[in-house]
């Protein structure tokens, strides 16, 4: 296999581990802006550190840094919009809604960039929201909220137009590590804006809420990002974006071991659809070749 498609399989799996570390502390009453300010805050350090101990520069020239800081806008605001959705509807629903990115991502790179989609790309797409559809348990009835619903779009297109621009702007031959901190130290912007408007923010407390802002930062975000990236430049915006159908695989898993959740015949259905998808995307680009440059140091 590919180390673009592994790289990618691993950015969905440790992103969707984010209900993991996340809902501990939202249920202890941090809100969303303060989990994804320390989120990013205790991220930007481990970054920081891998680059040190490879002697990385951090020095980028001015034009790269604004495009660096749109990305970074681009990813706090995806992340934002999407916690700030959990108020106005289930975050099963949210989360459901916010995996039309692929299609975003294919519909821009198809108007854009003239990409070809091919029959392959159109049935592993169709596929995996397919799948997720039916890993989505709702309750009958529900209606869904125009304001909750704007912010998941939001969040998917935010999110859509960042997997793109990793590939198509000026930063692309960046080192992936370099690109991701500054991805981390400019998306934190964005939490400081909202906590300075709200006023609502709050500190973990006790190591054990340390250690889920801390995991929350390792995993969903400096490992998931830098995976992200990394896949991008390797196998291409789409495919990238596809793979990420298993981030609710991988959250429906986390919920069956650690949360008690029953895995039900809806579940098996949507998980095999996933996976037959996702392999789609991996078989279909074995032949492929795509150019991957970058400076090292």
């Amino acid at each position: 296999m590919k180390t673009g498609y592994i790289l990618g399989l691993l950015a969905a799996i440790t992103y969707g581990m984010n209900p993991l570390f996340a809902l501990p502390l939202l249920n202890a009453g941090m809100s969303a802006s303060g989990v994804l300010f320390y989120r990013y805050l205790l991220a930007i350090p481990i970054i920081g550190i891998i680059m040190l101990l490879k002697k990385m520069s951090f020095k980028t020239d001015k034009r790269k840094l604004i495009t660096l800081a749109l990305l970074g806008v681009l990813m706090g605001i995806s992340s934002l919009t999407l916690f700030k959705s959990y108020g106005y509807m289930n975050a099963g629903i949210a989360s459901t809604m916010l995996f039309v990115y692929p299609l975003m991502v294919a519909v821009i790179m198809i108007i854009f960039f003239k990409e070809r989609f091919s029959w392959v790309t159109f049935v592993a797409l169709a596929l995996s929201l397919l799948g997720i559809s039916f890993l989505y348990k709702g309750e009958g009835g529900e209606t869904l909220s125009l304001v909750g619903t704007l912010l998941v779009m939001g969040s998917a297109l935010s999110y859509a137009i960042y997997i793109v621009a990793v590939r198509h702007t000026d930063v692309k031959n960046l080192p992936p590590l370099t690109m991701t901190f500054y991805v981390l130290l400019f998306g934190m912007l964005v939490f400081l804006f909202d906590i300075a408007t709200t006023g609502n923010c709050n500190t973990p407390r006790g190591w054990f809420q340390w250690g889920d802002a801390f995991c929350l930062a390792l995993f969903p975000a400096a490992l998931s990002f830098l995976c992200t990236t990394e896949a991008i430049l390797r196998i291409g915006s789409t495919p990238t974006a596809i793979l990420g159908a298993m981030e609710p695989v991988t959250a429906v898993a986390i919920g069956i071991m650690v949360f008690d959740e029953s895995l039900d015949t809806r579940d098996v259905i949507g998980i095999m659809l996933i996976i037959i998808s996702v392999l789609a995307v991996i078989l279909s680009g074995s032949g492929r070749r795509h150019k991957y440059r970058h400076k090292t140091d």
